[in-house]
């Protein structure tokens, strides 16, 4: 964690940044000429007083491939080779496997979105790719992990951006449209379509059914999203955050602001949907949020379901806390009871009427 220090010369130094970095032109990057940390985002990144970013996790990757414990096969696929978005598909064995694949009933399609603050962590990233192995497997799914362009080298809105591109390329191979990707066309069912996302990802994930809200695509229908541990905040403590560390609420906001130079800060809807105005627009059904008890996002997740009830949004959200836990437990930690149940209620809602 910061301390106050580091993050009052964290947001002296990337202000004076931001014009630069709002341009879509990146800082230096290249090794530090500094030791010297002007603010410590860890887990995520490091800050050098120089301007260097310095990733702390995600950086490595693994190939797609046919998994052996799980039998789901994966690949990658360019959606613009021109803006660098791309996507990691997934099989679930049941096709695999399947002797009558010109036969099989369509699976659910699930598009996710991976976590890691805007500025870390890729579609083919160890743990994201071992967890959506998992997750296919036990939802008999077939599963677009997206992978948008990261913060600061391409800040905010552009993870929105590119997350919106890769729906539309999805969305282009139903309804006699875009042939080229078989696994979409033949395998997914156009109508039984779920985002999900953890962290960001969750949040990216929310964004994205919001912008179905009002901006149709014609190829597919948004059943639900699932939300897990949902990196949203806000000027205004809610629930337990105003016995939180003030230092939390400043790590929180420091980093939106290293992300998105441009926002107005954490009250931008981005950041904060209770403060959207449209949020009754959201573009699906069902909701499924995820908090836990040793996350402090958990009061802002518990927050975010209230408010998205009492919006006049005509579907049905669902919360479910899991104590004891920390911020994406079941990403990180051995498989326990509790990334088991988590697991179970996911697969109940992708296959729910």
């Amino acid at each position: 964690m910061p301390t106050m220090l580091s993050i009052i010369v964290f947001i002296v130094l990337f202000s004076s940044m931001a014009p630069t970095m709002s341009q879509g032109v990146a800082p230096d990057l290249s090794p530090p000429m500094s030791h010297a940390v002007a603010i410590d985002f860890s887990p995520l990144v490091k800050i050098y007083v120089n301007g260097t970013i310095e990733r702390l996790i995600g950086k490595s990757s693994v190939p797609p491939s046919l998994d052996p414990k799980t039998g789901v096969q994966s690949k990658d696929v360019a959606i613009s080779r021109r803006r660098g978005i791309s996507a990691r598909l997934y099989l679930p064995n049941s096709v695999t496997n399947s002797t009558t694949n010109s036969t099989q009933s369509k699976l659910p399609l699930l598009v996710y979105f991976h976590g890691g603050g805007f500025c870390v962590e890729h579609a083919s990233s160890p743990t994201y790719h071992n967890y959506l192995n998992s997750l296919v497997t036990a939802a008999n799914v077939v599963a677009v992990s997206v992978d948008y362009r990261l913060a600061p080298e391409h800040p905010l809105p552009i993870a929105y951006q590119d997350s919106w591109a890769a729906l539309n390329w999805v969305s282009s191979h139903f309804g006699g449209g875009n042939r080229s990707e078989e696994w979409l066309s033949r395998y997914a069912d156009p109508q039984r379509v779920f985002f999900s996302g953890d962290s960001a990802g969750a949040n990216i994930a929310h964004q994205m059914a919001m912008k179905l809200g009002s901006d149709r695509l014609n190829g597919f229908k948004l059943n639900g999203i699932v939300l897990v541990h949902p990196f949203f905040w806000g000027s205004q403590p809610v629930g337990a955050e105003a016995t939180l560390p003030v230092v939390v609420s400043l790590y929180m906001t420091a980093l939106w602001r290293f992300v998105n130079p441009t926002s107005f800060g954490p009250d931008d809807p981005l950041f904060n949907p209770t403060m959207d105005p449209k949020l009754r627009e959201l573009g699906c059904g069902k909701v499924l949020v995820f908090v836990a008890g040793k996350d402090a996002l958990k009061d802002r997740g518990l927050y975010y379901g209230d408010v998205l009830k009492k919006s006049g949004w005509k579907g049905v959200v669902e919360v479910s806390e899991t104590k004891g836990e920390s911020h994406v437990f079941h990403l990180f930690s051995p498989p326990n009871k509790n990334s088991e149940a988590m697991l179970e209620k996911i697969v109940s809602f992708l296959h729910q009427s």
